[in-house]
């Protein structure tokens, strides 16, 4: 029973999670206009890293209807360059929700780069039900996402 319950309680806390995922008005990108796109983490770092780094206001750069920080001015300009290349997939949402049609908040300590590509997921859980079959959850949500897409391009 103790394991039936832990993951009932874990659903329950997934389930709330789905109705929290938000975007700035008209912008794509979780959390727009609440403060920095993924959490104030620089999206180059992952790839020239290997792992999340902090961002610093210092550098900059708008796009899509948020603000990117990054840690160097140096990572400002390469994703200036090729924005597309460095941000996360379904503007930083959970890759795991959208992969079931939904939305959840992207956490940026959650991540895996597939592929050439950055997804985020909402938290261990998530990730790991994402782990068990990427080829089959990218594919999933790639197909929800342009309707998503247009969803939260719409919103108020």
């Amino acid at each position: 029973m103790l394991g039936i319950d832990r993951v009932r309680r874990a659903l329950i806390a997934i389930a709330g999670l789905l109705l929290l995922g938000a975007a700035h008005a008209g912008s794509t990108i979780y959390g727009a206009g609440k403060g920095p796109a993924i959490g104030g983490h620089d999206a180059v770092a992952y790839f020239a890293d290997g792992a999340p780094k902090a961002g610093d206001a210092r550098h900059t750069h708008d796009w899509n209807g948020a603000t990117w920080r990054f840690a160097s001015p140096e990572n400002r300009d390469r994703f200036a360059a090729e924005p597309q290349r460095y941000a996360p997939q379904y503007g930083g949402h959970c890759a795991y929700a959208m992969a079931s049609g939904s939305f959840a908040p992207g956490d940026a300590k959650r991540w895996r780069i597939v592929d050439g590509k950055l997804y985020l997921n909402t938290n261990i859980f998530a990730q790991g039900l994402w782990e068990t079959n990427i080829p089959r959850r990218v594919l999933d949500a790639d197909g929800h996402w342009p309707a998503k897409k247009l969803e939260l391009e719409a919103a108020p």
